[in-house]
């Protein structure tokens, strides 16, 4: 009946499996048998409560047909695509849905079987073929076949099948989808470990290099970029084997082509037309420069193939060039600006591990030509079409944001002979004056702009922070641009625009560029730089109180600026030192240091003590741990703090009220204190290895630890003290105000009696009278007063 009828229905899947076993043992001697087994599984239903009741049966069906693939593959490849693409429809009949056909063969272990089914494939492309074809269908329409797949190392197994010999080429186009559908649907991770072994990464050489040489058409070509790509994938894991194989050597060869040229065979029947697919090779290429970097053992191939003589090559400005580059001629000019941005931004990982190479290619004087070229006013507008090239369209912004990375990624290692030769070719000057010319620019900043600028004083600060003559070479132009930047404040902190790095970066070169040169020092305190430092602290988030606190700290070395710290005032008459008491109180509830409600020392065992040393000061202490103590010293706002105060004193300080001089209080004893921890830290580290001292070290350890806390009961007091004069100054005062209230009634009663008296003599005749009397005979006891006195 199946041979004359071969609709299947979903009821009829038990029977048609044993009718499959015996055709697959008949098929080597009946090949009858397969051509019509190719249309007897369109699995079609009678009703829709088949899909649900037969479910099971087909998951099991299939499974069970994946096992018979060796015996008559070719017909299992075209019941996949009938099972899968079934279109037809049949009187009385329905095929099942797309869905659910779907969801059964993910629940099937076909996908895997199928994978499997490969390595017995040998000289059977056409078969082979189908199968690949039928692997593609699976791995793009489910994530859960390709997580099977990959089970059965399918991406390893695919890899090691896409060079075999194929007159159409569709093996190695299919294979290289398979992958695709591999990376995108599964388990990246877990596809690029399978194809980081040897054989599969000559596989991939060896497709990779086929179609280099014999690509012509743009599918061609395309498929030889998909394959770069695979390859970037893998050079982004460690054990790729990209050097071994000598794929790399290829790849860095290829890099620096058509730049320079070679005399390596690879690159001798090589032809580039120069059109988007090859600009798309020539950026990947670049881009694997990056990525196998991070091998070090790379670097040799680098220097043997004279890769940094190619980027700078790239990296130069059509202005900066001597005539037209061998290579780069038939690049057109947006295609130029594109490979012109992907070398700088290779150039800013590669230049730091290969500064000598850098170096020897004269790698400064380039950047500074590119710098110069990106300041300067021509008709040149940037395209922005790639992605370095965001942010900078219609002008050279793009290529200075990248050039300014590479300068900064070299300078901050701190090479002398680097830095050194830069400032001998005046970047310190050429920086400030950009920096200067960008900010009289009317246009409006966005990230790619303050990016530049915060990128530029990290710059100077690298150059500068070490060397006297470079502070002096920053001079007072450089000193009005850093005073320019902090007038800004810290309005824009939370813009995200990059404004929060800008002010650190602003600071910073306070710090490293300012700090330490007494003529650049006074000039700045000249300009208000240190009002400035003020306001910006008392307006700044949390997170950069303590680089400013640093920068002020250091430059109270120069005895001019207390004058200016302890002048300053903020917003409602706040002074310098009430600002820096007010941080330390916040700084104190930050770490959650135990203090009474009027700021005093609540505990004296723990007079400092931050939650982060510990909760109990009786824990347990090891020794493998540093001092938590110590450690709390490198990030704290209240070290810094203290050392300010001790340059401006702790007494006859401007604008402090009572709860100010009981932080003082604590502030001033600061260093006993934690000297006082480090010393409890060493015997609680003792206790806990079991060392008992001697009698004298014991008896010396027990004094030093009980000073502290004999130090912070004092403090305590003090701090009580002076809680109680305040108090006794508001009864005087209170009473003060009683008696001025009390005079002032008293004062209201007698003028209005005076005025009741009046009253009464303007509008009574009697009383009138009676006052004049009095008023003559107290004029005529003074007038016989006066005779007698003559």
């Amino acid at each position: 009946r199946l041979l004359e009828d071969p609709l299947t229905l979903l009821k009829d899947l038990t029977g048609v499996a044993k009718i499959l076993n015996i055709c697959a043992e008949k098929g080597k001697d009946h090949p009858e048998y397969l051509s019509i087994l190719c249309e007897a599984l369109p699995f079609l239903k009678e009703k829709s409560s088949d899909e649900l009741t037969y479910a099971k049966d087909l998951i099991e069906f299939l499974s069970h047909m994946g096992t018979q693939i060796s015996s008559f593959r070719d017909i299992s490849m075209v019941n996949v695509f009938n099972f899968f693409l079934l279109i037809n429809l049949f009187p009385g009949l329905q095929p099942t849905s797309p869905g659910y056909r779907l969801q059964l063969l993910e629940r099937s272990d076909l996908a895997q079987t199928l994978l499997l089914a490969m390595a017995a494939l040998e000289n059977q492309t056409a078969i082979k073929l189908q199968l690949l074809q039928t692997l593609l269908i699976l791995s793009g329409s489910s994530d859960l076949n390709c997580a099977s797949m990959l089970r059965a190392g399918g991406a390893g197994t695919i890899c090691l099948h896409m060079n075999e010999p194929d007159a159409s080429g569709q093996v190695l186009f299919c294979s290289s989808e398979i992958l695709w559908n591999l990376l995108e649907r599964g388990n990246k991770a877990e596809v690029t470990a399978q194809l980081s072994s040897m054989e599969c990464v000559i596989s991939l050489k060896e497709a990779f290099l086929y179609k280099l040489i014999n690509g012509v058409n743009h599918s061609d070509l395309q498929l030889r970029n998909d394959l770069l790509v695979i390859t970037t994938l893998l050079a982004d894991n460690p054990n790729s084997l990209l050097i071994e194989s000598l794929f790399a050597k290829q790849l860095v060869v290829l890099a620096t082509f058509p730049e320079r040229k070679s005399q390596n065979s690879l690159l001798g029947d090589l032809k580039l037309n120069f059109n988007n697919d090859d600009l798309k090779m020539k950026k990947l290429l670049l881009n694997l420069l990056v990525l196998m970097s991070k091998d070090l053992s790379a670097l040799q191939l680098y220097k043997d193939e004279m890769v940094m003589l190619s980027l700078l090559m790239l990296v130069k400005p059509p202005a900066a060039s001597s005539g037209r580059r061998s290579g780069s001629r038939c690049w057109s000019s947006i295609q130029q600006e594109e490979l012109m941005l992907q070398a700088l931004a290779t150039l800013a990982t590669i230049a730091p591990l290969m500064l000598d190479d850098f170096m020897t290619c004269q790698g400064n004087v380039c950047l500074l030509l590119v710098l110069d070229w990106c300041v300067t006013q021509d008709s040149y507008f940037g395209q922005g079409h790639s992605f370095h090239g965001t942010g900078g369209r219609g002008s050279k912004k793009a290529q200075m944001r990248h050039c300014i990375r590479v300068l900064r990624s070299v300078t901050s290692l701190g090479e002398e002979s680097v830095n050194q030769d830069l400032c001998d070719q005046g970047l310190i000057h050429q920086l400030v004056g950009v920096l200067m010319q960008m900010e009289a620019s009317p246009d409006e900043e966005d990230i790619v702009t303050v990016e530049i600028k915060s990128d530029i004083q990290l710059i100077l600060s690298a150059l500068c922070e070490s060397d006297m003559h470079r502070k002096e070479l920053f001079g007072s132009e450089g000193v009005e641009m850093t005073v320019h930047f902090l007038k800004k404040g810290s309005d824009k902190f939370y813009s995200g625009l990059g404004h929060n790095k800008l002010i650190l970066s602003t600071v910073d070169c306070v710090w490293s560029c300012i700090v330490g040169c007494y003529t650049t020092e006074d000039y700045f305190l000249a300009k208000e730089g240190g009002f400035l430092l003020l306001e910006l602290l008392s307006s700044s988030p949390r997170c950069v109180h303590c680089n400013i606190l640093a920068a002020l700290l250091e430059l109270c070395d120069n005895p001019n600026t207390l004058s200016h710290i302890l002048s300053w005032r903020g917003d409602g008459g706040q002074t310098a030192p009430g600002l820096l008491l007010q941080l330390w109180r916040e700084e104190e509830e930050e770490l959650k240091v135990s203090r009474n409600k009027h700021g005093g020392i609540a505990d004296p065992k723990r007079p400092i003590l931050s939650v982060y040393q510990g909760e109990d000061p009786q824990l347990s202490f090891s020794s493998n741990e540093p001092s938590p103590a110590v450690l709390e010293l490198a990030e704290s706002l209240r070290s810094k703090i203290y050392s300010i105060f001790c340059k401006l004193g702790f007494q006859d300080l401007p604008g402090l009220s009572t709860k100010h001089f009981v932080t003082m209080s604590v502030v001033r004893r600061y260093l006993d204190f934690k000297v006082g921890e480090v010393w409890d830290e060493i015997s609680r580290e003792l206790s806990s290895e079991g060392v008992r001292p001697i009698s004298p070290d014991e008896e010396a350890l027990s004094t030093i630890c009980k000073i502290a806390e004999d130090t912070a009961r004092r403090v305590v007091a003090e701090q009580n003290s002076i809680l109680e004069q305040r108090r006794k100054e508001e009864v005087s005062e209170e009473e003060l105000v009683y008696s001025e209230i009390k005079s002032h009634w008293k004062q209201r009663e007698l003028t209005a009696k005076t005025w009741d008296n009046y009253v009464s003599k303007t509008s009574n005749f009697d009383t009138l009278k009676v006052v004049s009397l009095k008023l003559r005979d107290i004029t005529l006891s003074h007038h016989c007063c006066y005779n007698e006195h003559i």
